[in-house]
């Protein structure tokens, strides 16, 4: 029986060097947990043993499975419903073009150039079809965009674009049967009643060292994830959208926002990108570059021929347009999601699970670090002092447009 407590060290120990090297690189944090659960689990399958790590033991699974939920919520509750309706066509169509663009096209190339099945090929082009809001959402919190007009379009459009994700995941990869009617039927129900029930409920209850808040979350998003998974679906597909209903009550809430921030980064989160690097094998990488190099050249050509013209629907400059651009081509958590939702359910091999993640992974980095180098809008960005603060309030920024 192996030791709950020790090993449980193991990956908290794995989890803070992944915080270090992620302050030090100056990348984000999930993305250092993959590169380090990638390398734990090489270095200590060849020292001790594959299984060592622990990364299918059943409470590691519920703990990397809870954050992968709870991440899910929080990216919805981001939303920022003012900003939404006021560009609803500018969000709808970038995020559309951001997500049908990527998706057919790598799904084209999975299947036509790397010789993929139907099946492994359509998983590939929703992974990769993906913007990371995680790493999104962090740039835009550092630079001081995230109280913009400007980072929350592209927060907004970020939002459409993962929506699409998850609802293609949804329709190709779960069986339609009775059970699927009972949770589309629950899902909607609860869609509709939550936001009345949540404001009311929090009002009268709330703002106790019980932490009320937190529990009733956690107790929707379980409920709904557990009937997900008896229809034979994923428990993150209604924790999208249940974010996205409460992003006018919950997403205001900036301290109940900070102390599930504090849960879901400091304990459940690591366990969720550790364990999805533990997935990556370094000797199928090592032996066949080009289907990596082959995929992550698919998604960001066919975003960028995607997103940028969309873009510029909206009369942004040339700089504001590329930047917006760069940043809808990021992917990381929806991206290893899918495709770790790929492998669990038997569509792709481990193989073609470990070039996906390593494509999403170098998504997540590249053009990050190319818009921060050479495209970022600096005469966007709010005074000094107030950037990234999550809960700072400035005017909208405008100017943004081409006169």
């Amino acid at each position: 029986m192996e030791n709950v407590w020790f090993l449980a060290s193991v990956w908290l120990g794995l989890a803070l060097l992944a915080t270090l090297l992620a302050i030090w690189l100056r990348v984000s944090t999930a993305l250092s947990e993959i590169v380090v659960g990638t390398i734990a689990q090489l270095i200590i399958g060849v020292i001790v043993g594959r299984s060592a790590l622990g990364s299918s033991s059943a409470w590691v699974m519920f703990l990397a499975g809870t954050g992968a939920i709870v991440l899910t919520f929080l990216a919805g509750a981001e939303l920022d419903p003012v900003i939404f309706r006021a560009k609803w066509r500018e969000a709808v169509g970038v995020g559309l073009a951001g997500f049908f663009a990527p998706f057919f096209g790598a799904a084209a190339v999975a299947h036509w150039i790397l010789g993929w099945e139907t099946a492994p090929s359509w998983l590939a082009g929703i992974a990769l079809s993906t913007t990371s809001v995680a790493v999104v959402y962090a740039v835009m919190l550092e630079l001081g965009f995230n109280v913009t007009e400007y980072g929350k379009a592209i927060l907004a459009a970020c939002f459409v674009n993962d929506l699409g994700t998850v609802l293609m995941l949804g329709l190709l990869f779960s069986p339609f049967t009775i059970r699927t009617l009972v949770f589309v039927g629950v899902s909607a129900a609860a869609f509709v009643v939550l936001p009345f029930l949540t404001t009311g409920f929090f009002r009268k209850y709330g703002g106790r060292v019980s932490e009320l808040e937190t529990k009733f979350i956690l107790l929707v998003l379980f409920g709904l994830g557990g009937l997900a998974l008896w229809a034979e679906s994923e428990p993150v597909l209604p924790a999208y959208v249940i974010g996205m209903m409460l992003a006018g009550s919950v997403g205001k809430d900036h301290l109940l926002i900070r102390r599930l921030r504090t849960l879901t980064f400091g304990l459940l989160t690591p366990f969720y990108f550790i364990r999805a690097g533990s997935f990556v094998s370094v000797p199928a990488l090592v032996a066949a570059p080009v289907a990596f190099i082959v995929l992550f050249l698919a998604k960001m050509i066919s975003k960028i021929a995607g997103v940028f013209p969309a873009v510029k629907t909206f009369r942004y400059r040339r700089q504001e347009a590329v930047y917006y651009t760069l940043m809808m081509s990021t992917g990381l958590t929806f991206g290893t999601i899918s495709a770790l939702f790929g492998l669990s359910h038997g569509i792709i091999t481990s193989e073609q699970y470990s070039y996906l993640v390593a494509a999403v992974i170098g998504s997540a980095v590249i053009p990050t670090l190319i818009a921060n180098a050479w495209f970022m809008p600096v005469h966007l960005r709010p005074v000094e002092g107030l950037a990234g603060r999550a809960d700072a309030e400035v005017p909208a920024i405008t100017g943004t447009r081409e006169r």
